[in-house]
Order: structure tokens, then sequence, then C-alpha cells
């Protein structure tokens, strides 16, 4: 049990959570009952009566028979709220369109947490079919534009990585710590990242962090098949993505420190 501010956990609550990180996680794979006192090193008996419980209340759907166990439509509700009461979100999403409309390509908004990104914004391009980045999916920082972008911001000693090994996504992957400070100082002398097939096989992402935040917090990224990648168009991308960058941040003035969103 941990402490927070001087504040001890509370043991059902810190349950509770960790159920619905894992059944989020999990996405469309069904977890049964048995699995689910296992992975979470929680009594069946206990396990059961928590379900129920969150079940009764729309956090976790059941199927027919009472055996298997998903995230409910509650948990998208909450997501959506948060969403909605963001300031910064509703800022960027019309640059996103912009973006999107002139580029015709696939445009993303994303937020650090911890060692992942997370999605919170996609403007989809018609040119080809949907990309694994959807609104709420975490990506590790390491392997993709955006994440790249934001740890740029870090110093290297600073870097959300924890001690373990990269998470390999691709054969294009940074699972060397020595490679991707490489790239991270890149990063930072260009002003944008470059993703090529490192999260997707087949697709290139630039990424640029948006510096409203001290140390940024939030990137946008614009997303192309390297099939359609020629040199004049990523140019262009450069070119378009630094001005939507720049514009964002002129309409939400810096900060430093947490501030409520």
């Amino acid at each position: 049990m941990q402490e927070s501010r001087g504040v001890r956990g509370v043991k059902s609550a810190a349950r509770t959570v960790a159920l619905l990180e894992l059944l989020a996680e999990r996405g469309e794979e069904p977890s049964r009952l048995d699995q689910l006192a296992e992975d979470l090193d929680v009594p069946r008996s206990s396990m059961y009566q928590l379900l129920q419980t969150l079940v009764d209340s729309g956090w976790v759907r059941t199927d027919a028979t009472g055996s298997l166990y998903g995230i409910g439509i509650r948990a998208l509700l909450t997501g959506t709220g948060y969403l909605d009461g963001d300031r910064r979100i509703r800022v960027v999403r019309p640059y996103l369109d912009e973006a999107s409309d002139a580029l015709g390509e696939t445009i993303h908004m994303a937020r650090l947490d911890g060692r992942d990104v997370v999605y919170l914004a996609t403007r989809e391009s018609h040119e080809y079919l949907r990309t694994i980045s959807r609104v709420g999916r975490r990506v590790p920082a390491h392997a993709g534009a955006l994440g790249k972008a934001l740890l740029a911001e870090r110093a290297d000693d600073e870097l959300p990585l924890g001690d373990g090994p990269l998470t390999g996504l691709t054969a294009n992957t940074h699972t060397d710590r020595a490679a991707l400070l490489a790239d991270l100082a890149g990063v930072r002398e260009r002003g944008y990242s470059v993703d090529r097939e490192e999260t997707v096989p087949g697709i290139a992402g630039f990424g640029f962090a948006l510096r409203y935040g001290t140390p940024a917090m939030d990137a946008i990224s614009c997303s192309v098949p390297v099939a359609r990648l020629t040199p004049e168009h990523e140019t262009r991308i450069i070119s378009v993505m630094s001005d939507i960058r720049t514009r964002i941040e002129f309409q939400l003035p810096p900060v430093s420190g947490v501030d409520w969103r």
C-alpha cells in the first residue's frame, strides 16, 4: 500500500483502479474471474464481489453467462469527460483539421503519461486504413514520433524510461538506449522528431512538441505511408506542421509546472 502526500491509500480503491486499468488494457480480449484474481493477486471471493459491484454500476460488462468480463461503458463516458474538459484539446482540434486538410495525411495529438504517450485526438487520412493510433491508445514514448518529440524536451538523465528494457514494436524501434539518446539529440537540433516505421510497419511520422508547458507534455504529429513519402512531401509536412505548432503555442501561452487544464 503506497502513501501519497502523507495519506495512506485505500485498499479497495486501489484494487478497483488496478482492475479497471487491466480490463482497459486488454480491450476486446475478455477475462475470466480466476484469471483476474490471479493477475491482481486478489482472493477469488473478493474479486467476484468487486466485479459484481462494477457490473451493476456499468464500469464492467459481462456476457450472458456471467463468466467473461471487459471494460464497461462508464469508462467511455469518463474518458469523454476528460477530453471535453481539457481546454488545450479543444484549442488544438481545429488545427488538426487544418493540418489534415492541407497535407491529406493523418494527424494526431498525444500527451505524455509516465513511460507512454496517450492519443487524445486523431484526424484520419482518407488515403489509407486506420493505424493502431486511436484516441485512448497508449504507445511507449520511445517508440514513435510523438513520444520522441516529448522525450527530447527533457534532459537525458530525466527521461521517464525506467530501468528495464525498451520494448520493440517493430524491427526499427529503438531498443538500445544509446541509439535512442543519439536520436533524441537529433530531435533537439532539428526541432522535431522522425519515426521511420518505428511504431507501425510501413508508416513514417513527424512529431512536434507543444511548448506551452515546461516541460512539454503534449505533442502533435503527422503520419504518412512510406510508399508515398517523397522528399518534397516530407519537406511540406515539416513546413505545415511547424507552422501549426507555432500557431497553437500562440493561442496557448506557456505555463510552468502543473496547471489545471
